[in-house]
């Protein structure tokens, strides 16, 4: 079977952040993990590369931890509703959310997994502006000009599982639309737009895992197009008007 190597991407996971704290730089703490290409053998960052971060790191790193007993259900539950802009649906202590962010998910993404016991991590307040500024801390210590996707984890409606989707980005597009393109058989694409920020965090999650300690990857490859100004909650999140389920 031929491979097409010109259209191959790359999922490199980064290891050596360690542990996060409040007030740390994370586009410091990848620009020094990473380093740039060197001829000590070290293929650091090049332009073009999309740095995916995972949310937790990012919370940590901006001081979005809230004290809260582990033990204690309804604690959380009041953590989660506090942050909730809505609540959609009730199941015990499970709440399907709509954060201020305008993301629809489980427990307004409060979490207390990878956070030391008695805490919990909440969602960045603006991951996109989190994201803009991992990037402009990256270009200024390395000198390289990459996209950056700020990551968590989310089920979806319909489907079992949890996949890895982009709550921010910058310098890599949310969306790609191919409406009014010719598919492969020359008919126009009138209804395709592809979340390409979302597959982006979903194929690096593969190689940064849930239980590695591993909240950065590289994903090299990326289509240049692909590489432009970019905005979850602009491109991303769905307008309530849209919307046909709430």
């Amino acid at each position: 079977m031929p491979l097409d190597e010109g259209t191959a991407l790359r999922a490199y996971a980064v290891t050596g952040i360690g542990e996060v704290r409040p007030g740390d730089d994370v586009g410091a703490l990848v620009a020094e993990a990473v380093g740039r290409p060197g001829a000590d053998g070290n293929d650091g960052l090049r332009d073009g590369d999309v740095v995916v971060v995972t949310q937790k790191i990012v919370s940590k790193a901006e001081g979005r931890l809230v004290p809260v007993d582990h033990a204690d259900a309804a604690a959380k539950v009041r953590v989660v509703e506090a942050e909730a802009a809505r609540v959609l649906r009730r199941r015990g202590d499970l709440r399907i959310t709509e954060t201020r962010h305008g993301f629809v998910c489980a427990n307004a993404g409060v979490d207390l997994s990878n956070v030391a016991d008695g805490w919990a991590a909440l969602l960045p307040e603006d991951p996109d502006r989190s994201a803009r500024r991992i990037r402009a801390g990256i270009r200024r210590r390395l000198g390289v000009t990459v996209g950056v996707i700020i990551s968590d984890t989310f089920g979806r409606a319909w489907r079992n599982g949890v996949t890895d989707v982009a709550i921010g980005c910058a310098g890599v597009a949310g969306v790609v639309d191919l409406r009014g393109t010719p598919d492969a058989t020359g008919r126009e694409l009138v209804a395709t737009e592809v979340c390409v920020a979302d597959e982006l965090a979903a194929a690096a999650e593969l190689v940064m895992g849930k239980d590695r300690a591993v909240p950065v990857a590289v994903v090299r490859g990326v289509p240049g197009q692909w590489l432009r100004d970019g905005s979850v909650r602009g491109e991303i999140v769905r307008r309530p008007g849209d919307d046909l389920f709430r």
